[in-house]
Order: structure tokens, then C-alpha cells, then sequence
């Protein structure tokens, strides 16, 4: 096992991969910019180094600064966490250059995985399915005469690109040469490389995608999935594992739609000849058809729900396979039980279209109790400020079933208070109260079409009797496909089986 870990990253994740270095025993070492001399991952690491300004361009994108504070501070690995370098291909040889070890994939995996049309290529090898489009770098006179063959809408995407960045729908052919100029400047700017590719705008699905660990050993397991389909401009929101659309006794019992996914996944990693953690993301049309999209080479935001309802410690077993360890599981050993749910909550004001908010943390309550999971970098007296992600905490919740996770993120969240910045705290609110959220009835388009948040306004009776009538039905449905029927006293799971923790 490494003696000394640096978290090249801030916030909540290098809070995170610093928590899971303390249980193992592992000595860390943060790196700060000037704007997060007094943050949270700062004050809880072994040792802290500033690598620059406040700009990311000029502290946590420095190759450089960081691999430099790496030497000086003998850290024997570097773990990106997400975002920033985490996908970086000349982060990873550098590093490895330096003969730090990088926890992560290869630089090779990541150059290959991360170019998105690639990707999509190698899935093709394995017979996974893809979405329908053009996976060839054309010029913009090509692309226009491609997508009057696929028919609109189409989606352009920016090639070496993730995140929503470099992403533009087109209804109409009129449209598409402006929404080309701006994929191609866009992508340059957040990528360095503004080749884009075309593919058809799939309506009324779902995005779901499947966690992978792969060790040095060759060995190659899937973790579930997660069901990321809340999303604004191609943003996710809410987070959940399992996915109903993939959730029915079928599935429980290994079969079905979900053993297609997670063997396509566990496929296309073994073709990469991919190591450590990674996430395989598909589209799942109402006709239960799936489509491999891209591959994310680094953790995922919303890893913890995995965890949740796996009981495995992703970012431990990252740092286990870096040390060329092999995996801890087997995939007969991958059980997900229960139901988790992950809210990101951002400084961003959700009535005044999610505007960023700034400003000092002036008062703060963290929600507590049974199976509530709080992920943040906050404390009172933080500033927040626009230099980085407006992300700054993911609140999580387990439960046995999805109506009971509902319940308890309904309860947490309204225990979460944070005063000194306009937070999304009210819009995932609105989402919990749903009526279609909690009946699982909602696509990708869900947020941007039905989430229309308005300030002030009660609820009324019939609303919040519907809430509670879909709920109780979806509990019941839920209970119906775990719980065998009781007769009575004598038939009680409790006088059968006795007490279970």
C-alpha cells in the first residue's frame, strides 16, 4: 500500500478520496489555490501545499506546479479525484513520468476512452449497440449533409468531450451552422481540441450508466447502475441506484435488460484493456432498446450511491488496484440492496434559471440520522466564489426501498439549511414532491420540460394528496416485490426469522 497520497483536487471529492486515504492509513497531502487557503480539504490533510492564483488555469490545471509538490512532498501516488486533470492524458504520463503512480487508468485508456468517437468504435467491435449518427471527424460542410440523411433533431458533441460541454441540439437545419461555431469554440476551449461528430437526438429516454472496477490482473466487474436521466442542458441533478427502468424481478434474479448492460459494460472495458475505476453510460429507450453513449475514465460524481447500495468503497478500491492489488469482489459477490439517492446541491439560484450565487457561508445545518450521507467542503464563514463548479455538497440517502429513500432525502433536505448563498436546495425539493419522480415516470427531457420553478405559492390539498396517494402505491408495489405475504401473527418475518440489524 502507498505511504503517501496527494489529492490533486478540491471540495467535497478531495474530502472524499482524503477520508478513504485516513482509514487506510495513508499519509495525504492537499494542494490548494490561493482562493482555498482556509478549505475544508486543506485543513483535514497531512499536508497542505498552495500551487497558485485563485484561476484554475493557473493552480489546479498546473501539470507542473502539482507534479512538483508531489516530489518535494514524496507522495507515492497522485489521485485526480474528478474534473480538472482527472481526464487528462498528459496528466497521467506525467505523473507516471515523474515515477509517481497515478490512481487511475492508464494514460493509453484514458487517450482512447475519452475521444468519443473512438469509444463509440471499439463498442461497435464487441456488439454493443450505439446510437445512430456519424463517428468520423467531417468537415462542417459533411456533417450538414449527414444530418439531412439521419433527419432532425440531431445532437452535435464535441469529440474529446464529457459534461455537456461542446453539446448542442439542432431541431432545424437552418440552426445547425451557428450551433456548429459554437460546439467547435467551445470544445476548443474546454478541451484543446474542437473536433466534434453528429448523432441523432434520441427522445423519451433514460441515461443510465454502469460503474466498472478493473484491476492489473485482468480482471473486469461491473457495480449496477445508476440512473442519471434528471438533468438541465445535459447537467445531472438527482442521482439514483438502482434505476426503475431497469428495476423488475427479472433483473433481481440476473437476467433481463440490466445482465445485458452490465455484460456490455464489463465488454467494452476488456477491449480498452481499461484498469481501475471507470463508468460506461448508455440510453435506454421506452422500448427497453440500449445504446452505449461514452465512457467517463475517472470516479463519478454520484459514485456514492453505488456504494450505498453495494457496500463497496469505490475510492478505496481504486487506490487498492493503483498498488497493484486485485480486486476485492468477485461479480457474484455484487448484491445491490436497498435504494439510494444522491442530490447535488449547487450555489446556483433555481428561481432565477439556476443563476450562480456567490457570497460568505453564514450559517449552516448539516442533516443527520439513519441512512443520511453528506459529502461537502462547506463550513460557516466559507466564501463561495465564481472561480470554480458551483457544485458544493452532495446529500445522499439510503433506504429499503426507493419510497423510503424518497421519504428520508424529503427529510433531509429540509433539515439542510445553508444561509449566505442561494442554493438548489428548493428545486430538489420540488423534485421529491413529484408526482412523476415518484412514480418513475420522467426522461431526460423531465427537468427542462416539467420543472418550471416559480417563487412563493402554496401547495394545495389535491396536490399534496397526490403526492401521498403515489407514494404509498409505489411503496406497496415496492413491498410487494420483496416481502412474501404473511398470514398474521404466526406468518410475521419477525416471529420466523427473529430480530435482524
Amino acid at each position: 500500500m502507498f505511504k503517501k497520497i496527494l489529492v490533486a483536487n478540491r471540495g467535497e471529492i478531495a474530502v472524499r478520496v482524503l477520508r478513504a486515504c485516513r482509514e487506510l492509513g495513508v499519509e495525504t497531502v492537499a494542494v490548494y489555490s490561493d482562493a482555498d487557503r482556509n478549505a475544508l480539504h486543506v485543513r483535514y490533510a497531512d499536508e497542505a501545499y498552495n500551487i497558485g492564483p485563485a484561476p484554475a488555469r493557473e493552480s489546479y490545471l498546473r501539470i507542473d506546479k502539482i507534479i512538483e509538490v508531489a516530489l518535494r512532498a514524496k507522495a507515492d501516488a497522485i489521485h485526480p479525484g474528478y474534473g480538472f486533470l482527472a481526464e487528462n492524458a498528459q496528466f497521467a504520463r506525467a505523473v507516471t513520468a515523474a515515477d509517481i503512480d497515478f490512481i487511475g487508468p492508464p494514460a493509453s485508456a484514458i487517450q482512447a476512452m475519452g475521444n468519443k468517437v473512438e469509444a463509440r468504435k471499439l463498442a461497435v467491435q464487441v456488439g454493443a449497440p450505439v446510437v445512430p449518427g456519424v463517428y468520423d471527424t467531417l468537415s462542417d460542410e459533411a456533417i450538414v449533409a449527414a444530418a439531412d440523411e439521419i433527419g432532425y433533431p440531431v445532437m452535435i458533441k464535441a469529440a474529446a468531450g464529457g459534461g455537456g460541454k461542446g453539446m448542442r441540439r439542432v431541431d432545424r437545419r437552418e440552426d445547425l451552422s451557428g450551433a456548429l461555431a459554437r460546439a467547435h469554440s467551445e470544445a476548443l476551449q474546454a478541451f484543446g481540441d474542437d473536433s466534434v461528430y453528429l448523432e441523432k437526438a434520441m427522445t423519451g429516454v433514460r441515461h443510465v450508466e454502469f460503474q466498472i472496477l478493473a484491476d492489473t490482473k485482468g480482471n473486469v466487474i461491473h457495480l449496477g447502475e445508476r440512473e442519471c436521466s434528471l438533468q438541465r442542458r445535459h447537467q445531472k441533478l438527482v442521482e439514483e441506484a438502482p434505476s426503475v427502468a431497469l428495476d423488475d424481478p427479472s433483473a433481481r434474479s440476473g437476467q433481463g435488460l440490466r445482465a445485458r448492460m452490465g455484460e456490455a459494460a464489463v465488454k467494452i472495458a476488456q477491449a480498452a484493456k481499461y484498469v481501475n475505476a471507470g463508468t460506461m453510460e448508455f440510453l435506454v429507450d421506452k422500448d427497453s432498446n440500449f445504446y452505449f453513449l461514452e465512457m467517463n475514465t475517472r470516479l463519478q460524481v454520484e459514485h456514492p450511491v453505488t456504494e450505498l447500495v453495494t457496500g463497496i468503497d469505490i475510492v478505496k478500491e481504486q487506490i487498492r488496484i493503483a498498488s497493484g492489488r486485485p480486486l476485492s469482489y468477485k461479480q457474484e459477490n455484487v448484491v445491490m440492496r436497498g435504494w439510494a439517492i444522491e442530490c447535488r446541491i449547487t450555489a446556483e439560484d433555481p428561481f432565477n434559471n439556476f443563476l450562480p450565487s456567490i457570497g460568505k457561508i453564514s450559517n449552516l445545518s448539516e442533516p443527520t440520522g439513519p441512512g443520511v450521507r453528506l459529502e461537502t467542503g462547506l463550513y460557516e464563514g466559507m466564501e463561495v466564489s465564481l472561480f470554480y463548479d458551483p457544485l458544493i455538497a452532495k446529500l445522499c440517502v439510503w433506504g429499503e426501498t426507493r419510497a423510503a429513500a424518497i421519504v428520508r432525502m424529503r427529510r433531509a433536505l429540509s433539515e439542510f439549511q445553508i444561509m449566505g448563498v442561494s442554493t438548489s436546495i428548493p428545486f430538489h425539493q420540488r423534485i421529491m414532491e413529484s408526482t412523476n419522480f415518484m412514480g418513475g415516470h420522467f426522461d431526460t427531457r423531465f427537468v427542462e420540460e416539467k420543472m418550471v420553478m416559480q417563487q412563493g405559492g402554496d401547495e394545495t390539498k389535491e396536490r399534496i394528496a397526490a403526492i401521498v396517494g403515489a407514494l404509498l402505491t409505489h411503496e406497496r408495489r415496492q413491498t410487494a416485490l420483496t416481502i412474501p405475504p404473511t398470514n398474521g401473527l404466526n406468518g410475521s418475518r419477525w416471529r420466523k426469522q427473529g430480530w435482524r440489524n
